[in-house]
């Protein structure tokens, strides 16, 4: 690992633009720590004409200190797609790093922790899917982007939280296949009249919530205002006043300005929109992804000193995972 840095008076002159930022979430003290890193990582990636692209689940200091790019997964897939540098680092985990590979092919993507993967990516195989189009032939498959890139080359179209009732309904079809995520699929059926077949995949943060801490969290929060994620189970989206991938949720605070809220989902995200709406107060029930925790300033930094660790996909399976990827771009 890359020794500590020191936090000069250089650094906290070059830094202190981005503590205005993340001064609500990051107590002062903390932030001598990440400084002299924000530093680095910033003055390193211009030489290295890279581009950081870092998941709304990401830490504050890396949302909103070193990030070019921020969003969910349609986002971050879009914006690799365009991006003109040299050098992707992916903020995130695995399965969005092979995406920027898959559709930036000549481009090198580093993510800084290979360990950083995806309870939902690991929940289903190729040969999976290839068993399930014997069972049910002639039905489109329609996977969801937190997949492996093996995955997404065994489909006809990927899809997002945010688009996915979008891609079911673009299909045209009365019956699709929907990977991997049970609750998400359970979400789109609702919202559907396209019949949806489901595979019992789950996140593992997600996964955690209850109607029943929903219903404590409303006890104790008068006018609590509840969003939640659609890979909650379906109790909890029912206990919800909003339901909503993570970009919606931030556009639905950032536009409806409600005084308490709580968002039901990965902990880090609230951080990252108090720090731009002070006035709004957040209610946390703090469940952390353990893979998306794993990417730290220290470990960005590092992969931009050393280029590594690189992503790689097999081109013939890249290929194949391309058209997935690209027509769900397609529909938006």
């Amino acid at each position: 690992m890359t020794a500590a840095l020191p936090l000069t008076d250089d650094v906290r002159r070059v830094t202190a633009p981005y503590y205005e930022r993340v001064r609500q979430v990051i107590p002062e003290i903390e932030w001598g720590v990440h400084a002299p890193y924000v530093a680095a990582i910033n003055k390193l990636k211009k030489e290295r004409n890279a581009v950081i692209l870092a998941h709304n689940y990401m830490t504050p200091e890396i949302y909103h200190c070193v990030a070019d790019i921020v969003g969910d997964s349609l986002a971050l897939a879009r914006e690799a797609a365009k991006t003109d540098a040299d050098t992707i680092v992916l903020a995130g985990v695995h399965f969005m790093a092979e995406t920027a590979k898959i559709l930036c092919p000549e481009k090198t993507v580093l993510i800084p922790d290979l360990r950083a993967g995806c309870s939902l990516a690991d929940s289903i195989t190729g040969a999976d899917i290839r068993l399930l189009r014997e069972k049910y032939p002639g039905v489109p498959v329609v996977t969801y982007v937190n997949t492996s890139a093996e995955v997404k080359a065994e489909s006809d179209i990927c899809c997002t939280s945010s688009n996915a009732v979008k891609v079911v309904e673009s299909l045209g079809v009365d019956r699709v296949i929907f990977l991997p995520d049970e609750y998400l699929g359970r979400y789109v059926a609702s919202q559907t009249d396209v019949e949806i077949i489901l595979w019992q995949g789950h996140c593992e943060v997600h996964e955690r919530f209850t109607a029943q801490e929903i219903a404590d969290f409303r006890r104790d929060h008068y006018g609590l205002v509840v969003i939640a994620h659609p890979e909650c189970p379906p109790d909890v989206l029912a206990a919800s006043d909003f339901v909503g991938s993570t970009a919606q949720m931030i556009g639905y605070v950032e536009t409806k300005r409600p005084g308490r809220v709580l968002m039901v989902t990965e902990c880090s995200m609230s951080d990252n929109v108090a720090a731009e709406l002070p006035d709004v107060e957040f209610i946390r029930p703090c469940n952390l992804c353990p893979h998306m925790k794993r990417i730290t300033l220290e470990k960005i930094l590092q992969a931009l000193e050393t280029m590594q660790p690189q992503v790689t996909v097999d081109p013939a399976i890249a290929a194949r995972a391309r058209g997935a990827v690209e027509r769900m771009l397609q529909v938006g």
